[in-house]
């Protein structure tokens, strides 16, 4: 463990590989947890090493822990010596290492560390796992987003100063074109002086997620997203609901049509689930009456897109109501009232960690939440000038921009929308009862976006063959659904919410691998 036999050559080394030899009881603060209060207290803190920089006779290094950092400082002294301070110079980023050091509070504010008002005149200083050269610094990992975007924009400027003057030179006599190619020339040094920083592209951030998941921003957007599973329990179960586990493997495709992975079971094939759709139901025609699930869910479909992902976390909920699937309506705007509000509450330090690198505003929503039909919506994109059918489906611009003039008219930027056409929402979807063209189905937006789906659902056995037969689906591939109905079933309704999409609307993010842990898309299966 000692790097040499001069005074201060036991205060730094590598500690033995933790083979879990003893336990000694010793105190490991977390950085969160070091604030001014422990002025003059000694703390032990385990901690990575973000980085370090060696000058004279002092050696100032970064720490951090989860989205929490603090600067250190050790200056040569009798029991610091130099050789210390090389040791510690010399210690790869990301490295993990024991601290003992005196919490002392700052002349000046830290403004690149969290623990601003103070830091730590480090005592001790030991390796216990010494990590490999990184590929990808974390200063670049970090960078804000609107830093790189003012740096694309200088360079776009120039860049187009530059093809400009390119294209006047090719009209100019050659004693003029001197003149133009020293300003071109001036103009390229001028890129190569504003590209400052480098920008990780996401498909190398998830190549090496391990070291992206270690930024603040990411830590800060996981704990968001276990807390958004934990209220969406919370909630539920305060309301009566039953927590279940439906299987994931099926002997027929859950939702019909083409976007099922498939694959061998056996002397037979076997189907990933879909949704919980089908046992959600099930378990409502068992008198379980409020069900929900945390699962995952997977679509074999060829979408590269922001938004979509070949597996995600599906939170689905399933309801009896007495007379009016608008009960569980309700149920639905209290849930995410409370979500956005104990998020909003839980989670302030989260939030500012993810807006430290990603800025966004703040979601407004109302208590309780708008709702708008599906003509509603349609009447506001013709007024804003969009020719769209009645019943038209909507893509991906269309919900955007019914979003934009949602927030506009109403300062929302999460509504709900009725009344979806029924040709477009599927074969277990109950019809409104005055207008059979349309359906007891809704959407929920966020930010413009669709994060729920649902509907009141069939609950009437001869009904349903005939909904399913009118869309291609066999009474014989879905007969344990069909025949759970026979039994007598009562009224109800649910919806499916993606995990990823509600923490992505969120946060304000702009794609949905940034809120899945290890992304799974058509073309990711790895890390």
């Amino acid at each position: 463990m000692m790097e040499g036999s001069e005074p201060g050559s036991e205060n730094f080394g590598r500690l033995p590989l933790n083979q879990s030899q003893e336990r000694t009881g010793k105190k490991f603060w977390k950085i969160n947890e070091l604030t001014r209060e422990l002025e003059g207290k000694t703390v032990l803190v385990r901690t990575r090493l973000e980085k370090s920089r060696l000058t004279g006779n002092l050696c100032f290094v970064t720490l951090r822990r989860n989205y929490s950092s603090i600067q250190g400082v050790i200056s040569k002294g009798a029991t610091t010596p130099k050789s210390m301070l090389n040791f510690i110079g010399g210690i790869n980023k990301e490295s993990l290492v024991d601290i003992t050091a005196s919490v002392v509070l700052t002349k000046e504010p830290v403004k690149e560390c969290t623990q601003s008002d103070i830091e730590l005149q480090i005592q001790q200083f030991f390796v216990v796992r010494e990590s490999m050269p990184v590929k990808l610094q974390m200063e670049d990992l970090t960078r804000p987003k609107n830093v790189l975007k003012a740096q694309k924009q200088e360079i776009a400027k120039l860049a187009a100063e530059i093809q400009a003057l390119e294209e006047k030179k090719k009209g100019v006599s050659e004693a003029d074109q001197k003149g133009i190619t020293d300003q071109i020339e001036q103009l390229r040094k001028d890129v190569d002086a504003a590209t400052k920083f480098v920008k990780i592209g996401r498909s190398v951030r998830l190549d090496n997620r391990v070291l992206d998941l270690r930024t603040p921003a990411n830590q800060a957007i996981f704990r968001i997203q276990s807390g958004v599973g934990q209220l969406f329990r919370e909630f539920l179960i305060s309301q009566d609901f039953v927590e279940i586990h439906t299987p994931k493997l099926m002997g027929v495709a859950s939702e019909g049509g083409a976007s099922v992975f498939k694959l061998g079971y056996f002397q037979t094939n076997a189907f990933l689930a879909q949704s919980p759709q089908l046992h959600k139901q099930m378990a409502i025609t068992s008198d379980f009456e409020r069900v929900f699930e945390i699962g995952p869910v997977f679509r074999a479909e060829l979408s590269i897109t922001h938004r979509h992902l070949t597996e995600f976390v599906g939170l689905d909920l399933e309801m009896a109501f007495d007379e009016h699937y608008h009960e569980v309506l309700d149920v639905f705007d209290k849930l995410f009232v409370f979500i956005f509000d104990k998020l909003n509450e839980r989670y302030a330090e989260e939030i500012k960690a993810v807006q430290k690198q990603f800025p966004f505003e703040p979601l407004k929503y109302h208590n309780p939440s708008l709702r708008l039909t599906y003509p509603d919506a349609i009447q506001l994109l013709r007024a804003d000038g969009l020719e769209i059918g009645d019943f038209d489906d909507m893509d991906t611009p269309t919900e955007k921009r019914l979003g934009r003039l949602v927030k506009e008219k109403y300062d929302t930027d999460f509504y709900m929308l009725d009344k979806f056409p029924a040709a477009i929402r599927p074969f277990y979807t109950m019809a409104d009862p005055t207008n059979p063209k349309y359906a007891n189905a809704y959407d929920f937006m966020l930010r413009g976006e669709e994060i729920l789906s649902g509907a009141q659902r069939v609950h009437d056995p001869e009904m349903l063959v005939a909904r399913a037969k009118e869309r291609g689906v066999t009474e014989a591939s879905i007969q344990d659904y069909v025949d759970a109905f026979r039994y007598g079933a009562l009224p109800h309704a649910g919806g499916g919410i993606g995990l990823e999409r509600v923490v992505m609307f969120f946060l304000g993010l702009d794609n949905i691998r940034s809120t899945s842990f290890f992304p799974r898309d058509p073309k990711r299966l790895t890390p």
